[in-house]
């Protein structure tokens, strides 16, 4: 069965918060130490596939975070990703990355019917 896993970038403002979180729902346990060459282990070895992992409003974690630290996560996920897809892995992990828009950007990119035309 497919393990599906939502990250809210909104919610996420540092790498330690993202790693907190990603240990809590993929159940890390309690020997998880927070950094990328754990966290590589844990996504390369360890965790049963198949995974999608969906980080929701991705741009809201790099803004907070910084870009580079942001980068490293992303960077790692992607290179686990690549991996299983390079080892012809049949059930495997897979990320995206979603931005969603503001509720002002969704207001504006709304359709709105046009008016109807003044009578001639």
């Amino acid at each position: 069965m497919a393990i599906n896993v939502e990250i809210n970038g909104e919610k996420i403002n540092s790498p330690q918060e993202f790693h907190r979180v990603l240990a809590e729902k993929l159940d890390f346990g309690p020997y998880y130490h927070p950094n990328l060459a754990a966290l590589w282990d844990r996504l390369s070895t360890d965790v049963e596939r198949p995974v999608a992992l969906t980080w929701r409003n991705a741009e809201n974690s790099r803004d907070a975070m910084g870009a580079a630290a942001f980068d490293d996560l992303r960077n790692l996920l992607l290179r686990v990703e690549r991996q299983d897809e390079d080892f012809g892995r049949e059930d495997r992990f897979t990320v995206r990355f979603a931005q969603e828009p503001t509720p002002a950007a969704a207001e504006r990119n709304r359709w709105v019917s046009p008016s109807p035309a003044a009578p001639a």
